[in-house]
């Protein structure tokens, strides 16, 4: 494989914002989880209420994707690097499954994506330059706070919604797999002060994406 020289790295990584931001990105191709279920006929509070829902997963999934790619630019072992990029798919699989359901109750996605990716972009390469044993300590931490995430979100989301409850519970089964894999990898415990901050960080981003 052709070693990339920085201008065709830097030229790389854009494309990939890009695709994820407003383009269509590379997935693994597997069937969207909704398309078993029919359209429910939901109230306009009940719509609104899983739209909000639905924004703020999404926004989660672009900024997946930007955490990804920064741990993959500073991971120091290959088979890290691979770990990453094949987690990533699967993250792009749920980007495009938010965006359906997303375009199918009539909302729109968080405004600040942009914001999102090159931030977690930032955080992701940060974490790999810690080494890859607390990057991958990152990533199952990361996806253990998705998981109650997501699964706060299939509490509050309306009953009736089978289709985006479909989508969630692939995402969940999903994060929780990532997070396994980044454990079994050597991922180590990160201190407690770092859980908190992190999940700090995820309120104010769930509250602003569900808005704006």
């Amino acid at each position: 494989m052709r070693t990339l020289s920085p201008i065709d790295r830097l030229i790389d990584e854009l494309d990939h914002s890009l695709r994820t931001l407003y383009g269509t990105p590379y997935t693994t191709a597997r069937p969207d989880p909704a398309e078993g279920f029919e359209e429910a006929q939901l109230s306009d509070a009940e719509r609104a209420l899983a739209g909000d829902l639905l924004r703020v997963d999404h926004a989660g999934e672009v900024s997946a994707q930007g955490l990804y790619r920064g741990q993959a630019l500073t991971a120091r072992d290959a088979q890290t690097r691979a770990q990453m990029a094949q987690s990533a798919l699967e993250e792009n699989d749920h980007l495009q499954w938010c965006e359906a359901r997303l375009d199918a109750l009539g909302t729109h996605k968080s405004l600040l994506g942009p914001f999102w990716y090159w931030g977690s972009y930032g955080i992701g390469a940060c974490a790999g330059l810690l080494g890859d044993r607390w990057s991958l300590g990152f990533i199952d931490e990361t996806e253990q706070q998705v998981v109650r995430h997501l699964s706060d979100h299939l509490d509050r989301l309306p009953a009736e919604d089978h289709k985006s409850r479909a989508v969630l519970e692939q995402m969940r089964e999903d994060e929780t797999h990532h997070a396994h894999k980044a454990r079994a990898a050597g991922g180590a415990t990160l201190p407690w002060p770092a859980r908190k901050l992190m999940h700090a960080v995820s309120r104010v981003m769930t509250t602003a994406a569900s808005r704006i």
